[in-house]
């Protein structure tokens, strides 16, 4: 006789959106039957349409409140912002205390699927992200800000991590942000000045040209600004319908920081005289007042929109470097860093340099991050960051290890957070470097069609070119990276793949040109000094071969031809050939085989 089989278990991965009527039982209790009947009918009316028409369904009523199905997380947010919004209409002439206003919670989980219910971990944070919401707000898992990030019609304010009730650990929860005000403060009113990390507001730029018809190119800064700002991992940028509403209008910046609870402020001027146009920016705190950075572009009058580009192109880019240094240095003064905080300072000693000391303190910083927060995928893309490094400026002989590494971990990033450009530009560099450079390029084309403004994806189009025996291609590339961020922080590392492009075709003498641009943008980056050397060595300039290569051995002892050799990077003959002529350079300039 057959034992009886357990019978399968449906499971599938969904975003789950749970909602509930704030203060119902409040509500019943004064007025039973009206609240019944205008419950019904705001269900009818404004959720019930919402989750249909965004491919939802709702799995069970809960008499004051729903549970709600959704294939994905941005069509769940962008039903629960629907509805949201249509019940504000229905109920904006009701009197306080008898308005209904739903919370509602959102998550993705794996689910335990029955005919009319849902189960599952995924499906009681949902519940309990609902239970921090404020009346008529949304609050949203960090797994769902992740997909839902610039492809929804509202804004979202970091909350930190909450403990949830009978949840294990601690989540990370963002919640809608309406008018300035956070709606998951648990007050009921504007929140007290505590602004999320990496907030700003980009306030109009002043036009001090008074030509109405440059206020469109004035504005559209502004606009483009806004926009681009948002695409940095992990910021939080008011919308810019807030922020021109106060245009042309004094404002106390301390003031507006509480107003909208951003921690900066960056405002500007335009002003053109003659054909030149002149751009003023300053970075403000703004809970201090203080000026964090300032900065002046002056150009000559071209095609506007061009130019607009270019400017917000570089503002941008200096932007994102100032903004991590400016939370790396708050995250120092705090007696209990959290998972950011240290995430910050990592990325800030990153930033200080390609050096075996600078990149070890960043990967200690990764580390206690992600030891506090292991589903943090901005901690996790930068500790694969680490092991790209040491691999491609050969500071390690352990270079396939590095790689193979940091392969695993960028895979795993994506499959988590798909759209984040980083990691798809780190794994286009692992790529290079593990011999599938048209993959690798695949990858950076793919970061920059997420980001327009990734100088770095450019420069490393550049860097795969060269590695595809197409070194005469890579000086455009490196071009274009250099227009977008002329003074970005990695120019030293984009300048020497140039050089070594030029060493593949035999253009010596404009190899020493690039690699000395390389030297003056940053003397401590060994690489740069080596790749001199052989150029130098090439021109039979071996006294000054030999001292080049004397100071890159200065600053990376450990350095030799044979770990160069050690990459299986390319299979043209034309990369053949010219690396033979630069390991040969090396040599004649006295860099150790071994």
């Amino acid at each position: 006789m057959e034992q009886d089989r357990p019978s399968r278990v449906d499971r599938r991965l969904s975003a789950i959106l749970a909602a509930d009527v704030a203060g119902y039982s409040r509500l019943m209790h004064t007025d039973e039957e009206p609240t019944h009947a205008k419950l019904a009918a705001l269900l009818a009316d404004a959720v019930n349409p919402a989750i249909a028409e965004h491919g939802g369904r709702i799995v069970k009523n809960t008499g004051d409140g729903f549970l709600a199905e959704f294939l994905s997380a941005v069509q769940a947010v962008r039903a629960a912002v629907q509805f949201q919004a249509r019940i504000r209409e229905l109920t904006i002439g009701d009197v306080d205390g008898r308005r209904i206003a739903f919370r509602v919670g959102v998550n993705i989980g794996d689910v335990i699927v029955e005919p009319h219910d849902i189960f599952g971990d995924g499906v009681n944070q949902a519940a309990r992200l609902e239970s921090i919401a404020e009346p008529g707000g949304i609050c949203i898992s960090a797994s769902v800000y992740e997909h839902v990030r610039g492809k929804v019609d509202a804004e979202f304010v970091n909350m930190g991590e909450q403990s949830l009730k009978n949840i294990a650990h601690p989540v990370r929860a963002y919640a809608m942000v309406r008018d300035g005000i956070n709606l998951g403060s648990q007050t009921g009113r504007r929140a007290p000045f505590s602004p999320p990390r990496l907030s700003i507001v980009v306030l109009p730029f002043a036009d001090l040209s008074s030509d109405p018809e440059q206020a469109y190119f004035v504005d559209g800064i502004t606009e483009s600004l806004t926009t681009d700002l948002s695409q940095i991992e992990g910021a939080f940028v008011i919308g810019r319908h807030t922020a021109f509403t106060y245009k042309g209008k004094p404002v106390d910046l301390k003031q507006l920081g509480c107003e909208l609870n951003v921690r900066y402020v960056l405002e500007g001027t335009v002003q053109r005289s003659g054909d030149r146009l002149r751009i003023n920016v300053q970075l403000v705190d703004a809970g201090t007042g203080g000026h964090l950075w300032a900065d002046r572009f002056d150009k000559p009058v071209g095609d506007l929109f061009d130019m607009q580009d270019e400017i917000v192109a570089r503002l941008a880019n200096t932007l994102n470097a100032k903004l991590i240094e400016a939370e790396a240095r708050r995250a120092e003064n705090t007696l209990h860093p959290d998972a950011m905080d240290l995430f910050f300072q990592g990325r800030h000693s990153f930033n200080k340099g390609v050096t075996s000391k600078s990149l070890t303190q960043a990967r200690l910083f990764f580390e206690r991050a992600l030891a506090i927060d292991p589903e943090n995928v901005d901690a996790t893309v930068w500790m694969a960051a680490v092991d790209v490094t040491f691999s491609s400026t050969f500071l390690t002989d352990d270079l396939s290890l590095h790689l193979a590494a940091a392969e695993k971990i960028l895979l795993k990033a994506l499959s988590r957070a798909p759209n984040h450009s980083w990691a798809h530009l780190l794994l286009g560099v692992v790529l290079m470097h593990t011999n599938r450079a048209d993959q690798g390029l695949a990858e950076c084309e793919r970061a920059l069609a997420l980001d327009r403004n990734l100088a770095d994806a450019h420069a490393m189009i550049g860097l795969a070119k060269f590695l595809m025996g197409c070194g005469a291609e890579t000086e455009a590339h490196v071009d274009q990276a250099l227009r977008l961020s002329p003074r970005d922080i990695c120019v030293y590392r984009w300048l020497s793949p140039v050089g070594f492009s030029k060493l593949q075709i035999g253009a010596d003498a404009e190899a020493v040109s690039w690699f000395l641009r390389g030297i003056e943008a940053n003397r401590n980056y060994p690489l740069v000094h080596f790749g001199l050397a052989a150029a130098l060595a090439l021109l039979g300039k071996l006294h000054e071969a030999h001292a080049a290569a004397k100071a890159g051995q200065t600053l990376d002892p450990t350095f030799t031809i044979r770990r160069l050799k050690g990459l299986s990077v390319g299979n043209s003959a034309t990369f053949f050939d010219g690396s033979r002529r630069i390991l040969n350079g090396m040599r004649l300039a006295g860099v150790p085989e071994r």
